[in-house]
């Protein structure tokens, strides 16, 4: 419904002929007019429409609208009402991003230390030769908390601040200011390298306690549009990469592989995932509704780049054809020759018919893979 309030609010906008809106596909079950618009519901609840008219050159328009159909439009507000629907994903996503950053926050590192790690391991244990870490040599202990480091405080809810710049110094003393009880006493700490899985990092020896931080208003907007910004870009990636994960997809869904927890899933998979994630008792309340947000954020953000890709019956196709028949026009105009007459879709049905055919065999995949072999998030 976000997706086709965009195509109905600029068609209305730019004097077009909005004949319905639909919540649903199928049999009508309630609709009201208003204006010179239906609205309402049909039986299958799976997205919606907005019948904007005169879309194509064989629609018929009433007698003295003909200059409110789609069709005749310029090329710019084609563009804009084509494009609304994955532009008002973009919003819902940032809007959700935005909600997570400033009203629910993000879990980030306080400056409490939860926990010591004893030694310098390559591994997640210890053994008698690995050397202690500098968290023990240094003398710091679970409960402590950290108020300065080489005189300077702290930032209570975004310790990992600090925490990086000493990772970018390992071998140099560093004195860190602790409030252990009623005491402030002040250690010194020498931050060493450790090797992990082949990557080699400054290493001290804590775990923070986890805490949750609502970031200030426009921080928060600032943080929200990069995030959409990243998303947007993963979103162009995956689309690259959906051809090759098909075959895969085969496979876990007939064979007997794993999920990729990095692969495509359907609604049925959102749903379950969804599901995972608020039942689980390893992740709080606030992390459920963060991580929530995170995944229908970019689910609106995918679906949105999806519709753009020039193909019909999607947006982008119609964009496309758009812009096709701009250049067509101008190069016309160039020429000194007649303005030639809109492109004819219906000549490209077997194409549009093709491309449909792909998208429900590729939804239809997707549900049977994630009711018969679901993604296993390891919550």
């Amino acid at each position: 419904m976000v997706h086709e309030f965009g195509h109905y609010i600029f068609a209305k906008k730019f004097g077009m002929k909005v004949t319905e809106f639909f919540l649903g596909f199928g049999q009508r079950i309630w609709s009201t007019v208003r204006g010179e618009t239906e609205f309402g519901i049909k039986a299958i609840p799976a997205g919606g429409y907005c019948r904007i008219e005169g879309m194509t050159i064989h629609d018929q328009m009433p007698e003295g609208e003909e200059s409110r159909a789609f069709v005749i439009a310029s090329t710019p507000r084609k563009l804009i009402v084509l494009g609304a629907g994955s532009f008002n994903h973009f919003v819902l996503g940032f809007l959700m991003i935005l909600v997570m950053f400033a009203g629910i926050g993000v879990q980030s590192m306080s400056t409490t230390i939860k926990e010591i790690v004893p030694c310098v391991s390559s591994s997640t244990s210890c053994t008698p030769n690995d050397p202690v870490s500098p968290a023990v040599k240094a003398g710091l202990k679970a409960g402590d908390k950290v108020v300065a480091i080489n005189g300077k405080a702290t930032i209570s809810n975004n310790f990992s601040e600090s925490l990086n710049a000493i990772r970018k110094h390992s071998g140099q003393e560093f004195t860190f200011t602790v409030r252990r009880g009623s005491e402030t006493i002040d250690l010194k700490v020498t931050p060493t390298d450790r090797t992990i899985q082949g990557y080699t990092y400054s290493f001290v020896g804590f775990v923070a306690a986890p805490t949750t931080y609502r970031q200030p208003i426009f921080t928060s907007i600032n943080n929200s549009a990069s995030v959409t910004w990243y998303m947007i870009k993963e979103s162009f990636k995956s689309l690259f990469k959906l051809p090759s994960m098909i075959p895969s997809l085969i496979r876990e869904t007939f064979g007997n592989e794993a999920r990729d927890p990095n692969g495509p899933v359907g609604i049925v998979g959102v749903a379950r995932a969804s599901g995972d994630i608020v039942s689980s008792s390893s992740i709080n309340t606030t992390n459920q509704i963060s991580i929530f947000l995170m995944m229908i954020a970019s689910l609106n953000i995918f679906v949105g780049i999806f519709n753009l890709l020039p193909l019909l019956p999607l947006d982008g196709g119609h964009m496309a054809i758009a812009i096709a028949d701009s250049i067509r026009y101008r190069y016309a105009r160039l020429r000194g020759r007649e303005k030639p007459a809109p492109i004819d879709i219906n000549r490209l049905t077997p194409i549009t018919i093709a491309v449909f055919a792909l998208l429900v065999a590729l939804t239809v995949l997707l549900l049977i893979a994630d009711i018969v072999n679901p993604v296993n998030l390891n919550l």
